[in-house]
């Protein structure tokens, strides 16, 4: 059972970690990326503790930024 259930909008981008973070009970952060929400995942864990916290978000939210990412990375082919 998850120690809490927790909007992704209450959460905060931390460009060190890559990650959206929570504060833990223990004094760590709850951690997820957004490579783990675009897979569907929803459990933050703590790094230093066995907490674990449920992320309550919109999954179409993080598909769109990965579709975006792959956009920005196609490469032009020519066809003979």
């Amino acid at each position: 059972m998850s120690y809490d259930d927790v909007e992704i909008e209450d959460m905060e981008w931390n460009e060190e970690l890559q990650a959206y973070t929570y504060p833990c009970p223990c004094g760590d952060l709850f951690q997820i990326t957004k490579e783990e929400l675009q897979l569907g995942e929803e459990i933050a864990r703590c790094p230093s503790c066995s907490l674990y916290i449920t992320v309550i978000y919109n999954m179409e939210d993080f598909i769109g930024e990965s579709n975006k990412n792959n956009n920005s990375k196609s490469q032009t082919i020519a066809v003979a």
